[in-house]
């Protein structure tokens, strides 16, 4: 008997804030295997919780090493792709410097000021670098603030390397920076020069960080005798988009839903203005470096706190919601009364006014679909846009899809399911290096909605 031919596959590292998964692909993009593992948080050394970075190292370890004792598979390639905001400082030997600091720790005001003020002022500095502010998560403050407060670590900084790219370094030994993780609301990039901005060239940022390249390169591994190749990293917002990049080539707008719905436009490359700022869009850079203009709402969490307060009042689970169709009829009478697009307009309804759970749900979808349409609007550049694309939660809501297809008469509106997109897309960013086959022109299901 002959040895069984081993799966040529991929392993993508897929690292969320509260989900760490690995998945192995085969040449279609099917998944062969998949592991998930949570982490313990430690803290900081002002106390505050962030990721235990020695705990994500061994994992990440002991994944490969389970993965190469399964005999089946022939690992050709590996890459990651993790949540942005993040810095990992690399002294020379390689090892960090200081724990993975989390995004949402507390800025120094002073500090935060003193940088907007030395350049032409917050307004200012948030539109040339299309970030606006929010404090540690632009993580080129973080940078900043280190080496205000903690010069002798600066110094001793060899590189900074974002999260995806860490994680890369660890299998690899090679510093290097990718344009998805500068891209994502750092504050690092000007989007008007396509370059570091000035700040960071000025405060001696730049030296540190690790020189950019091309997010489908790729490197060896730094391990004697081993065939396989690494992949560079990608933040997961941009690794999402992805396939639907390399799918469709007609101008579309993704809506990628979850806690947050977050409208993402690849085709929309004129400057962010004062007001779309103000509304919570940015840019991102997609893995050729180009401009995503997008916009966010916290719409999964508000119906989150919605279907639970309805539920509450009519004596109900929110299971009750999940299949429900939509009722033309019901949505005509509501639609007689004032639907607002403020996100949280539904909070401050009576549910009294209403006769039972499936008119109270009806009148939040409208709410939440008024609102969405007018933040997907911000970044839409109307006319040129023919799809949008629905991913994530919403994209298998009824009541959501059929009604955005109805604010969007003059557009194909889409709901997409695709296993695990971000991971994908990590996949196929390196395709060529990894992969014999053509790239499928199946990999996202599409259901359409007509108005």
């Amino acid at each position: 008997m002959g040895q069984k031919e081993r799966i040529p596959v991929v392993a993508i590292f897929d690292v969320g804030k509260t989900n760490k998964k690995l998945f192995l692909f085969d040449e279609h993009y099917k998944i062969v295997f998949e592991k998930s593992a949570r982490f313990l948080e430690t803290v900081d050394e002002d106390g505050d919780p962030c990721e235990n970075l020695e705990s994500l190292r061994l994992s990440v370890f002991d994944s490969l090493h389970e993965i190469f004792r399964k005999t089946e598979y022939d690992v050709k390639a590996i890459n990651f792709t993790s949540y942005g905001a993040s810095f990992v400082l690399i002294r020379e030997d390689g090892q960090p410097l200081t724990p993975l600091y989390n995004y949402l720790k507390e800025y120094p005001k002073d500090l935060k000021d003193e940088l907007h003020n030395r350049y032409a002022g917050l307004e200012q500095f948030s539109l040339d670098t299309a970030s606006p502010d929010l404090g540690s998560l632009n993580s080129g403050l973080q940078l900043y603030r280190i080496k205000h407060q903690k010069p002798e670590i600066f110094a001793e900084t060899k590189s900074a390397l974002h999260l995806p790219q860490y994680l890369s370094f660890l299998l690899s030994g090679k510093m290097y920076s990718d344009k998805t993780s500068i891209g994502c609301h750092t504050a690092l990039w000007d989007y008007h020069t396509q370059d570091y901005h000035q700040w960071v060239k000025d405060n001696g940022i730049e030296e540190k960080l690790a020189p950019i390249v091309q997010a489908d390169e790729v490197f060896a591994a730094n391990f004697p005798g081993s065939t396989f190749k690494i992949g560079c990293g990608l933040h997961d917002s941009s690794s999402a988009l992805i396939p639907y990049l390399l799918n469709f080539h007609e101008p579309f707008v993704l809506i990628s839903t979850g806690t947050w719905c977050i409208s993402l436009n690849p085709f929309n490359h004129r400057p962010l203005t004062k007001d779309e700022l103000e509304q919570d869009c940015l840019f991102y850079l997609s893995y050729k470096g180009d401009p995503v203009k997008a916009s966010r709402l916290f719409a999964g969490h508000e119906h989150d706190v919605q279907t639970k307060r309805i539920a509450d009042h009519f004596g109900i689970t929110t299971a009750k919601f999940r299949n429900m169709e939509i009722d033309w009829k019901l949505v005509d009478e509501l639609n007689n009364k004032s639907i607002s697009n403020d996100l949280d307009a539904f909070a401050n309804i009576d549910l009294n006014e209403f006769a039972n759970y499936t008119e109270a749900y009806h009148s939040l979808m409208l709410h939440l679909v008024k609102a969405q349409v007018k933040s997907t609007n911000l970044i839409m550049n109307e006319g040129k846009i023919t799809r949008v694309f629905v991913d994530g939660g919403f994209s298998k809501n009824s009541i959501y899809m059929n009604l955005l297809a109805k604010e969007y008469p003059e557009v194909e509106v889409y709901a997409a399911s695709m296993a695990q997109a971000t991971a994908v897309g990590a996949a196929l960013v390196i395709h060529e290096h990894w992969n014999s086959l053509p790239i499928p022109n199946d990999l996202i299901e599409l259901r359409f909605f007509r108005t």
